[in-house]
């Protein structure tokens, strides 16, 4: 990508899409006869309505966890060991193991208060972050090769986190942005789990919604993030001077409101070299393409769905953004259920899908883009014919985040396996083609 590029702003036309993919559900397994419900059998009051409610029993799952009794907000996975995280509305974190069946329990991180809404491990799988609604971020480290965790650290400098990131690459680094617009970044002591705060900014006004470490292959001696917020601007940090090394206003997107609340940085074989290339969305479908080493440089620019007047505003809102490693390929998942999958050597979109309902979240996998939605499914693609392949079913509310781990060295399937967090409280734990 060039910085010469001219930042261009367009609709996203039917015209221009070049496939459209509606998921099916001809491939989900028919209910046993013994699951079904004779409607005829349930006696009725007599002011009783008759009401038909269909609930869709179909659940190709292989696995399950349970102990959440309210919504499940956030999961992590460890890098190395077969452990997660999942954190939720009971205002506790648990963790299991990831590769039994069923998953053993290993644990609950307690002292939060509220619903922890974030959780990392850290890139060497040392410590655990944990954050919740009321501010407060606990770190935990590990013991005896990953079976205990112990409490270390605790912040409370914040009303309430949004978003949680620890560093890729640099041992113990993580940061959080939270609704009051601050940005903070903290190192983690090795020997005592101890924490050092690195930075902490005040520019944005308005809710710190998502934040991006990059240049992340240039050595422990660069430290950079990336932050947006509902208030339209875009800032990148020097973690280390806790100096701005940019900021994006509306002054610099042709004077749109932008209210940003999504980021996904691009991988640098795809940029040819660049680390700092990210794609930003906003809640009302603006997307941006930002080169952060070249001050911020607005590469494109463009409104990605034009509303129907039935709709919604917040239909158009960009909730996830993903980037593929193996092929110049981007998807951006909207609230209206519709995810476009662009062709970054033209940006032109190559193919549409159709969910049902809100998307959550994206990740690319290899050829694969799995996508989870508020419909209680996750898709899976073939990101270069645009065909499904898969789609996980089990849950009866929507899913909110999810994970994907690479087939374990014993496993008898040798299939990746997905791991949700469920809106009702439960994970489930799918096997997923290769």
């Amino acid at each position: 990508m060039a910085d010469e590029i001219e930042p261009q702003e367009e609709f996203i036309s039917n015209e221009e899409v070049e496939q459209e993919i509606i998921p099916t559900t001809d491939d989900v397994e028919p209910q046993e006869e013994e699951d079904l419900i004779n409607e005829d059998d349930i006696p009725m009051g007599e002011d009783q309505e008759e009401e038909t409610m269909e609930i869709d029993m179909a659940n190709n799952s292989v696995a399950y966890f349970d102990k959440h009794t309210d919504s499940v907000f956030t999961i992590a996975h460890h890098p190395t060991l077969p452990l997660v995280v999942t954190g939720g509305g009971d205002n506790v974190a648990h963790l299991w193991t990831s590769h039994s069946q069923p998953p053993k329990f290993a644990g609950t991180l307690e002292g939060h208060t509220e619903s922890v809404v974030a959780s990392a491990f850290t890139h060497d799988g040392q410590f655990l972050v944990t954050a919740d609604m009321t501010g407060k971020i606990m770190v935990h480290k590990s013991n005896k090769s990953g079976s205990q965790w112990s409490l270390t650290s605790t912040l409370q400098e914040v009303e309430e986190v949004v978003w949680l990131k620890c560093h890729p690459v640099i041992s113990g680094v993580f940061a959080f942005g939270a609704t009051d617009g601050s940005v903070w970044c903290y190192q983690i002591n090795d020997n005592d789990g101890s924490v050092e705060q690195l930075m902490s900014g005040f520019i944005h006004q308005q809710d710190c919604t998502m934040g991006e470490f990059i240049n992340i292959d240039q050595g422990e001696n660069v430290l950079e993030l990336v932050t947006c917020s509902v208030d339209s601007s875009i800032v990148g940090w020097n973690c280390f001077t806790a100096q701005p090394t940019f900021k994006i206003t509306k002054d610099e997107i042709k004077g749109l409101e932008a209210p940003w609340v999504s980021l996904a940085v691009a991988p640098s074989k795809m940029t040819n070299g660049n680390s700092g290339i990210i794609a930003a969305g906003a809640n009302n479908g603006v997307l941006a393409i930002i080169n952060c080493n070249n001050a911020g440089a607005v590469l494109q620019l463009s409104t990605v769905i034009e509303l129907k007047p039935e709709q919604d505003e917040l239909d158009a809102s960009i909730e996830s953004i993903s980037w593929s490693q193996n092929f110049p390929l981007m998807a951006i998942g909207l609230v209206c259920g519709e995810i476009l999958l662009y062709d970054t050597s033209s940006w032109r979109v190559r193919h549409k899908f159709v969910l049902q309902d809100s998307v959550t979240k994206l990740r690319f996998d290899g050829n694969d883009l799995f996508a989870s939605c508020i419909d209680g499914k996750v898709y899976q693609f073939d990101s270069r014919t645009g065909q499904e392949k898969f789609v996980c079913t089990g849950h009866n509310m929507g899913v909110l985040d999810f994970v994907l781990i690479a087939p374990q060295a014993n496993s008898t399937t040798g299939l990746r396996r997905l791991i949700t967090a469920g809106d009702e409280g439960v994970s489930l734990i799918f096997e997923v083609p290769n």
